[in-house]
């Protein structure tokens, strides 16, 4: 028992002493990590200023900054611990991770392949905050570009979180990329109009609403000769932003449609025409004089076609039959003599 006791108590001196040869490069470590992790702040300020400077996006120059000050603080704990066992390789540290890495890549492949496409969205900038963009289902203003998602607020006032890699290798519309954007409407005016007067009509209607641009200037097509109309397309150019389009969309069409009904110029509406060629009109049968577009035919225009006549007729003919079977007719034989 007093053997054990001894064996401890050395024990226990020998960590004191080799504690005690320790403590100068504990504390060599201690200021170096200190002095790395100072320097690694200093360094991430450094990054976000000059990324100011630049002109780039405030986010980036955060990520940005705080990679570069946890790479500092790496490097300032190899050296660290370097210092602390001399017997420490940094290349042992690097291998462990390396065998490691591969398990922890695979836990966290979502989460690094989402930080991943986030510095490349901040660094190719292919939409910005305030941006109004397009992505699958959703549309509406970028509020924030995270490292991880992209939130965006939708038009009706709703918030959808989006990952960065969906962002990234999806398709991306980005309506307020360019300083001007183009909107259309069909409009369709009657045959028996002036096309080129039509055109003149809608273009000083449209040149002279607000929010319109002058530069590229508005423009009118003719696009089809539809069933019952002549169809032109409006053309012009506003401000991206979503209200702007809708707001100048609103005065477009309402003074199109105003400026047209006061020139006179038709705006037709769907119909339809039914004819009945067995009616009582003095045209009917007569195809020189009707206007359905069938051809008159090399003989003779048949006669028209009366629908009293015509049951007269038939009315006759079943009271001779009925009068030949020696069976006398409902009506007492009355109608075939009409």
């Amino acid at each position: 028992m007093e053997l054990d006791l001894s064996a401890a108590l050395a024990q226990i001196r020998e960590i004191g002493s080799d504690v005690v040869r320790l403590l100068p490069n504990l504390a060599i470590a201690l200021v170096a990590f200190a002095l790395f992790f100072l320097v690694g702040r200093w360094v991430r300020r450094l990054v976000r200023r000059m990324n100011e400077r630049r002109g780039e996006h405030h986010a980036l120059g955060m990520v940005l900054g705080r990679l570069a000050q946890w790479a500092m603080v790496l490097v300032g704990l190899l050296v660290a611990v370097t210092i602390l066992f001399p017997s420490f390789k940094p290349g042992d540290l690097i291998t462990l991770l390396g065998v490691s890495g591969v398990a922890i890549g695979f836990a966290f492949k979502d989460i690094f392949q989402n930080f991943l496409a986030g510095i490349l969205i901040l660094l190719t900038r292919p939409f910005e905050v305030g941006d109004e963009i397009v992505v699958g289902d959703f549309e509406g203003r970028v509020e924030e570009i995270q490292t991880r998602a992209t939130l965006i607020r939708t038009y009706e006032g709703r918030r959808v979180v989006i990952p960065n890699a969906d962002l990234y290798t999806d398709k991306v519309t980005v309506n307020t990329a360019f300083q001007a954007r183009r909107s259309q409407y069909d409009v369709g005016i009657g045959y028996g109009d002036d096309v080129d007067r039509a055109r003149e009509v809608v273009l000083q209607a449209v040149c002279g609403i607000e929010g319109v641009l002058a530069d590229p200037a508005p423009d009118v097509l003719v696009v089809a000769l539809a069933d019952f109309s002549v169809n032109l397309r409006v053309r012009w150019w506003s401000h991206p932003q979503r209200a702007d389009v809708l707001q100048v969309q609103d005065r477009v069409l309402a003074a199109v449609k105003d400026r047209l009904v006061a020139e006179g110029i038709d705006l037709p509406f769907p119909t339809q025409q039914v004819l009945f060629h067995d009616q009582t009109e003095e045209t009917d049968g007569d195809r020189s004089r009707q206007r359905e577009g069938w051809p008159a035919g090399r003989g003779d225009v048949p006669r028209s076609a009366k629908v009293s006549a015509a049951l007269r007729e038939v009315a006759g003919r079943a009271g001779d039959v009925g009068s030949a079977d020696g069976e006398p007719s409902r009506d007492g034989g009355g109608a075939g003599r009409r």
